[in-house]
């Protein structure tokens, strides 16, 4: 019996300890986890450097509230705004609550209230980052959205062009749409889309829950395109599995969230920053993002090159190691059999297969998990007699 809800469709095995890319359960069996917990674990499990900063600030400080100074939340903020396009950061607890406070954010800077989104985004579960998802499976059930957002078609102008309106205050984005089937936007949308925000006066907000912290080989996804965001929302690898988000935004934004105009009770507790400090730091040592693109450009050329005579096998899609596999038979079919077989995948969608590997992953590693897939592909056709 378990005490959880049910909101999880949870696997069988139970994990017992992970160390760099591999998961081991309790019965010790290894896997080799290309899930990364969701695109969280960017530098692996237990990395060395970054348990050290966390053990050290357990030893110091856990919480004293927002409303005290701590050096070590200003430190993580400022390496974030030195690295990237904006001037300050609020700090969350998850990329739901960046969205959030970069929704709130938005609304009240502009005096709007109309922000549009993308079809096939995903945003998160609280009402108004739920409302700003461009699905509507997983907003069954809960009642009217928030009334004021749009969705457009993604790297589609003429849809974009259509969902603005003078009551439009920020049009809201994704790099790659991650979980709605890895569709990674085109150079020419991109450009197009900075242009109407400067010609309607629009903010632009980037989601980079998914896609920031190097899963691209930049630290954030928008550098591939030169864009100049005015928010930006990260989570997820920020703190290699330590529960932390962040909005970040422009200066011309600063005096929307004055005092009292949001907060968090935990939002960049000391733990939470010393761990992004650690990861950051990571990250932005020298060559280690460049290595990070050049390795995942080798992987999908392999992945591709190994798949390229398998029927079930209709597109491979990336950006980075942020990876989709469309296949012409659901998702979970083939997620299943390289689990049987020691692999640890995702989908995104009903027929695309995610992987996300750690950005540390040897090229022993990425060349047997590629093995797997062949074999778990190859094996479904044959038993199943499929023919393109």
């Amino acid at each position: 019996m378990s005490y959880l809800f049910p909101t999880y469709s949870k696997k069988s095995l139970r994990i017992k300890e992970g160390r760099g890319a591999w998961l081991q359960t309790e019965d010790g069996k290894d896997y080799l986890d290309f899930m990364a917990g969701i695109a969280v674990c960017n530098l692996g499990h237990r990395h060395p450097k970054v348990v050290a900063a966390l053990h050290q600030q357990v030893d110091r400080l856990w919480h004293a509230s927002n409303l005290f100074h701590y050096d070590v939340q200003e430190e993580a903020a400022k390496q974030l705004v030195q690295a990237s396009a904006c001037d300050y950061v609020f700090f969350t607890n998850s990329g739901t609550e960046a969205n959030e406070a970069a929704i709130k954010l938005a609304r009240k800077a502009t005096g709007k209230n109309h922000i549009v989104s993308m079809k096939q985004s995903f945003h998160g579960r609280t009402l108004g980052s739920m409302a700003a998802t461009g699905q509507d499976g997983i907003k069954s059930g809960f009642g009217p959205m928030l009334p004021s957002f749009s969705y457009a078609q993604f790297n589609d102008m003429a849809s974009l062009h259509e969902a603005v309106s003078e009551e439009t205050a920020a049009i809201m984005v994704e790099i790659v749409q991650g979980e709605g089937g890895v569709h990674v936007m085109t150079a020419s949308f991109a450009e197009a889309m900075v242009a109407l925000c400067k010609e309607q006066n629009l903010l632009l907000i980037v989601d980079e829950i998914q896609t920031g912290m190097g899963r691209t080989g930049k630290l954030f996804a928008y550098e591939h395109y030169g864009l100049d965001p005015d928010i930006v929302t990260v989570a997820k690898g920020l703190g290699n599995g330590f529960p932390i988000g962040a909005m970040l935004g422009k200066a011309s934004l600063k005096e929307a969230f004055g005092i009292g105009s949001h907060g968090s009770t935990f939002g960049g507790n000391p733990l939470a920053a010393a761990t992004a400090i650690a990861v950051l730091a990571e990250l932005s040592a020298d060559g280690f993002l460049p290595e990070v693109e050049e390795k995942a450009e080798r992987f999908v050329a392999y992945l591709k090159g190994e798949l390229s005579g398998i029927a079930i096998v209709k597109d491979i899609r990336h950006k980075g190691f942020l990876i989709g596999i469309e296949t012409a038979i659901p998702a979970l079919d083939l997620i299943a059999a390289c689990e049987q077989q020691g692999l640890l995948l995702l989908p995104a969608g009903s027929h695309v297969t995610r992987l996300l590997p750690p950005l540390t992953v040897s090229e022993s590693e990425w060349r047997k998990a590629v093995a797997i897939i062949k074999q778990a592909a190859t094996i479904y056709e044959r038993e199943n007699s499929f023919s393109s």
